[in-house]
């Protein structure tokens, strides 16, 4: 399948089967997150993997949207570790980072025939507090991850898309 179809098939998936991730597929993944560029590759992002109950129990107190996942991520950034940018003050690439981050493991998740779903719907820093993340890591998403249930399908605006002109402008 090339990228574009591979993108286009690839769907934000709400409801998840019991069955967990195979270790050699989450591997695959978590190798794609460390390919991911970064700016001045300073790497400054970092992924908590959530399988355990207790760990799975408290992400969904904190969240309406883990969607019972078998696997939910914690996608964040290490504020020591992002580039800032010498052109101008308060620019710097740590929520930059971890999206790239993000962006790579749910493309090789679903040409894995896994499932995820990007969720911005958490409380981050209560999140960070109840994980015991150090102070200077930034959650920037959760990405509950794991086999689509059987009927699970892209919501209704999976396919619908503004003109290109609209979003493109030549300069």
């Amino acid at each position: 399948m090339d990228f574009l179809s591979l993108a286009k098939n690839r769907f934000s998936v709400r409801n998840y089967s019991e069955k967990q991730i195979e270790k050699e597929k989450l591997d695959k993944i978590l190798e794609a997150a460390l390919i991911a560029p970064t700016a001045k590759n300073q790497q400054s992002p970092r992924i908590y993997v959530i399988q355990s109950e207790e760990g799975l129990a408290k992400i969904r107190s904190l969240s309406r949207c883990a969607y019972n996942a078998p696997t939910v991520m914690i996608i964040a950034y290490e504020e020591s570790e992002q580039y800032y940018n010498e052109m101008e003050k308060n620019i710097s690439s740590g929520q930059q980072d971890a999206s790239i981050v993000a962006t790579h493991m749910m493309l090789e998740a679903a040409e894995l025939g896994i499932g995820s779903v990007w969720v911005d719907v958490f409380p981050n820093t209560k999140t960070a507090e109840a994980f015991g993340l150090p102070k200077s890591v930034k959650p920037v998403c959760l990405m509950p991850m794991g086999y689509a249930a059987e009927g699970a399908k892209p919501s209704p605006m999976h396919d619908s898309y503004r003109p290109l002109e609209e979003m493109v402008a030549y300069l």
